[in-house]
């Protein structure tokens, strides 16, 4: 399966969402925080600087879970600016 190269707004999307678990982690280290949550310091690391623009959904929970940040917030901030999409 070939996977479709991600458009701007998603990229956008994905440096709205690094924004977002920036500010949630606040003054906890990153080393800790994607310990907690199951994943790499460099994977936190990419996520938050928007060089992994679409992480997977069960990292995002993680990450939330990690930061006790409502999921719903998250997902909040990464469609924050996206074109309204039509129920089709």
């Amino acid at each position: 399966m070939v996977r479709q190269p991600l458009t701007a707004e998603q990229i956008a999307a994905g440096r709205r969402l690094g924004v977002a678990l920036r500010a949630a982690r606040a003054g906890r280290s990153i080393v800790d925080v994607a310990l907690a949550a199951g994943i790499s310091p460099e994977t936190l690391r990419k996520i938050e600087a928007g060089r992994m623009p679409a992480p997977a959904f069960g990292t995002v929970v993680c990450l939330s879970q990690a930061l006790d940040v409502p999921l719903a917030d998250l997902a909040d901030a990464w469609l924050a600016d996206m074109p309204a999409r039509q129920a089709s």
